[in-house]
């Protein structure tokens, strides 16, 4: 079978998160259930009525364009895309063509074409007999990004549409939940023996991060076979069915020019260089610390890159890492990375611990401290564990929780010399089999002695109290 090289592109739409719609002021909610209550003459394409444009959702794209390092447009404006749906109620959608709000910038490696503006259609849903159609969505601000066609496999793909979602999030954007249709993928997939492109297949219905890289996979797959056969590539439209894992055809593709664009008469040119809060200056200012720079962050400070990707995705956990670190020294980030993205993970899943108790300022002051007494032996691992747990339950200081639980560790030298020399003393042909340079014999005197002192002996100064009186 021939080597087939995949080349793939990816359009994703993600609604922004502004209080109203694009061009009208119905509320923005998609949390709404009642269908058909977010809506006006003007979202509802009523004759007569005029759009407005919302400068908050410009604002959103050209805060993404500028994390992107993308050219932010000085002037733009906005054209008709027709075409005719029952989900789009002027018979056109209001989108950009010819001069998008950003153009190129890139994002986890890859090459972004364009990022622009436009609002969403409604919603439809098919019965049996009938179909219904819910605009609650109809005119929803919604972000459309095309990168370059410079990817070549589905997990490139799939790690692009995962850090562009916390992109958002992380500008407060969008929630871009995929499973709320909030963030959709459609991959534009081709395969060639050589440098040419073959013929483009658009996969549309990914809505989730796997269903992207399972859906190129296949299409991978199924055209290499086609043309491995003798055939030939349709340039279509095709769909994702989940149970069957598996393409589809929907429709041939359309092109550009069948949409007809030409520019929205109803709406001004968008003069953005004369809007002072759209300056590129302030715009970057504006950034907060990106997702990826914050994961460099922790790298940096030593952390797993599991752990760092952990807390990059979990703000909630990121942040009670840094709260952390900024209340104690450096050299605990590794143990507390370790015991928050375990402990306390597993912890908030199971429920054991409320999300508000990472919000709490004081808990990370006492978290840090609880790293200290690690560190130091004053508390052995398993009584660490131990002593968070109570922590969670309690406000006290983890110093007087670990005490009065009998937790904390014995450092007291003359104590752990007793107690050696009372395992000695029981186990003389022991201590004999590791004069004799028995090294495992050690252990075994080890295990004796702390179980004499019901595990709260300091293993590492009860091993030094052992060799110096074995020598």
């Amino acid at each position: 079978m021939a080597s087939y090289r995949p080349t793939i592109g990816l359009e994703i739409h993600a609604e922004l998160a502004t209080r109203s719609k694009m061009f009208c002021g119905c509320r923005n909610d998609p949390n709404e259930k009642r269908p058909n209550v977010n809506i006006c003459p003007v979202c509802m394409a009523h004759p007569g009525t005029l759009p407005v444009i919302n400068k908050e959702a410009v604002r959103k794209i050209l805060l993404v364009g500028t994390a992107l390092d993308g050219v932010i447009a000085s002037r733009t404006y906005f054209d008709r895309k027709n075409y005719f749906y029952p989900d789009i109620p002027k018979g056109y959608q209001i989108s950009q063509y010819k001069d998008p709000l950003v153009s190129g910038g890139k994002l986890a490696g890859v090459s972004v074409t364009r990022v622009h503006l436009e609002e969403d259609t409604a919603r439809s849903t098919h019965e049996k007999d009938r179909s219904l159609v819910d605009f609650n969505r109809a005119g929803v601000p919604l972000m459309e990004l095309v990168t370059e066609p410079v990817i070549h496999d589905a997990a490139t793909a799939g790690a692009f549409a995962r850090e562009l979602q916390l992109l958002l999030r992380y500008l407060k954007a969008g929630e871009a939940n995929m499973e709320k249709g909030e963030m959709r993928v459609e991959a534009n997939i081709s395969v060639s023996t050589g440098d040419t492109l073959g013929t483009k297949v658009e996969v549309k219905n990914l809505n989730s991060f796997r269903s992207v890289e399972r859906a190129i996979a296949y299409e991978v797959e199924r055209q290499s076979k086609v043309l491995e056969e003798g055939g030939m590539i349709e340039q279509e439209t095709r769909g994702w069915d989940e149970g069957k894992q598996a393409t589809f055809s929907q429709r041939k593709k359309e092109s550009s020019h069948d949409y007809r664009y030409f520019p929205e008469p109803d709406l001004p040119e968008l003069i953005l260089s004369t809007i002072p809060e759209f300056s590129p200056l302030l715009l970057r200012e504006s950034l907060p610390e990106l997702p990826w720079a914050r994961r460099e962050r922790y790298l940096e400070q030593g952390l797993k890159k599991d752990d760092a990707d952990m807390f990059v995705r979990e703000a909630l956990l990121g942040n009670f890492f840094d709260m952390v670190l900024q209340h104690t020294s450096k050299d605990i980030a590794l143990r507390a990375s370790n015991y928050l993205a375990s402990d306390i993970a597993g912890s908030l899943e199971r429920g054991e611990v409320a999300s508000s108790w990472l919000t709490d300022e004081r808990n990370a002051l006492r978290f840090g401290r609880l790293m200290q007494m690690i560190a130091a032996g004053s508390l052995s691992s398993r009584g660490g564990k131990d002593t968070l747990m109570l922590m969670f339950e309690s406000s006290e200081d983890p110093e007087v929780l670990a005490s009065s639980r009998g937790l904390l560790q014995e450092n007291n030298s003359a104590r752990l010399d007793e107690i050696a020399r009372g395992v000695i003393a029981a186990h003389q042909s022991v201590a004999d089999d590791y004069r004799a340079g028995k090294a495992t014999a050690l252990q075994f005197l080890i295990g004796q002695g702390m179980r004499e002192s019901k595990g709260s002996a300091n293993p590492a100064a009860l091993k030094e109290a052992f060799e110096k009186l074995l020598k």
